[in-house]
């Protein structure tokens, strides 16, 4: 039987394509020249590097294999723009991205359109033809992939502007409600037994959210809020960076290396604090939850408050007990253009989405009957399943379209640069 195409799919294909492309260059266009080419550390990446990468993912998994007549842009880029697949080859060093002005953001402009104009006149097809699945599959994690980068864009960006004297501000936050004032601490409460977690649906997943499988959870109760700026100085005015109690080993020695002893972007003069938000330095803004914090501190934090973090699969069965499979409209997310972390905006927005991304105090491992990919995309998530810790819940950097509740985040316990925040567990009587 002759599969007839759905038109409908096919355009809205080329459309999100389109949009979520234009978007990763909308995220730069506040730069100056001098601000795409800056790597201060080895976690950040220069801008014009993510522009780059992004196009040669497209470029070298579609573009070379499914278009017979394509001509590469310039194939000496793949060692530039690789980022960590041993398969596609050898690669820059991470490290030694910024020490590259060759070849200029003028370049890599040029050939994000030229790889553009390609891969829509190969999308066009599509409109008249099916897609297999498989090929359905690559496109979707190409664009995911860029969508990940452009979350990587914007907290990059900020640690460029972040870390220079001048503070400079990128964009000003779009206007938004303001958060009302913190109430006295109420918890989501989670009855112990089995739970199902991990990706469920047909949509698109990250291998890593798979397989759905059963667990088995005491009673816990998480925090219906996260914790804010206030609570978090209240735990540094108690000395809570020097109480060796409270911090891991690993995270104690962690900590006496910091040349302040506050979360990253934080700063104090005159007995007054400020945290450099990405429309400029400003006075600490005590109701909005505290953010850019490590796994040690987030750690050292809870056992101060006489709580704990929550394991990501109390995390997610919480999450869905209160949202289903929805993103709340309430989710401060990228497109909101907030740029940063918002009080609550209602007594009922329990921030679960949105904001901050959550440490949890689970290892990021495989689940069961975890299903890696073979090939190059197999390189994508299942070789960074060590030495990780899971975060949960996406930030205000995130693309709303790129979350769900089941995604897995990971970074080492002491990054800090990504927008990472605390909410607090405990547990209950079965």
């Amino acid at each position: 039987m002759t599969h007839r195409p759905n038109l409908a799919i096919a355009q809205s294909r080329l459309q999100r394509y389109q949009q979520v492309r234009q978007w990763s260059v909308f995220l730069c266009e506040p730069l100056h020249p001098e601000d795409y080419v800056v790597q201060p550390v080895g976690d950040v990446s220069p801008p014009k590097w993510h522009l780059g990468h992004t196009t040669w993912f497209f470029e070298n998994f579609i573009l070379k294999e499914q278009v017979p007549a394509y001509q590469l842009f310039d194939e000496r880029l793949n060692w530039f723009f690789n980022s960590y697949y041993e398969s596609q080859g050898p690669r820059i060093l991470r490290t030694s991205r910024g020490n590259m002005t060759r070849p200029t953001t003028e370049t890599i402009l040029a050939y994000r359109q030229h790889v553009d104009h390609h891969l829509e006149q190969w999308l066009q097809q599509f409109t008249t033809a099916a897609m297999s699945p498989e090929l359905a599959q690559l496109l979707e994690i190409g664009l995911q992939h860029e969508q990940q980068h452009q979350e990587l864009l914007v907290t990059d960006i900020k640690y460029i502007l972040g870390t220079n004297p001048l503070y400079p501000a990128y964009r000003t936050a779009v206007a938004d409600s303001p958060g009302i004032p913190r109430s006295p601490a109420t918890w989501i409460s989670v009855a112990a037994g089995n739970y199902f977690i991990g990706y469920a649906g047909d949509d698109f997943c990250w291998d890593n959210e798979l397989s759905h499988h059963q667990v088995y959870l005491s009673a816990f109760a998480l925090s219906r809020q996260l914790v804010t700026n206030a609570q978090y100085l209240e735990f540094m005015q108690d000395g809570g960076y020097h109480n060796f109690e409270l911090w891991q080993m690993e995270g104690i020695e962690w900590a006496r290396q910091l040349d302040t002893k506050a979360p990253l972007y934080w700063y104090e003069k005159d007995g007054q604090w400020y945290h450099y938000t990405l429309a400029g330095l400003q006075p600490l803004d005590l109701a909005a939850p505290v953010t850019h914090v490590s796994f040690f501190e987030a750690d050292a934090y809870a056992r101060w408050a006489g709580c704990r973090l929550a394991t990501e699969q109390e995390w997610e069965v919480a999450c869905e007990q209160q949202h289903g499979s929805q993103i709340p409209a309430s989710a401060n997310l990228v497109e909101d253009q907030q740029w940063h972390p918002v009080a609550p905006r209602a007594e009922d927005d329990d921030q679960l989405l949105g904001n901050v991304w959550e440490w949890t105090n689970s290892a990021y491992l495989p689940y069961p009957r975890y299903p890696r990919l073979t090939g190059a995309l197999g390189e994508y998530n299942g070789k960074f399943m060590i030495n990780q810790m899971v975060l949960r819940g996406g930030s205000c950097a995130t693309p709303r379209s790129h979350l769900r509740l089941t995604y897995r985040n990971f970074f080492p316990t002491d990054k800090r640069w990504q927008f990472t925040g605390i909410r607090l567990a405990k547990d209950l009587p079965d």
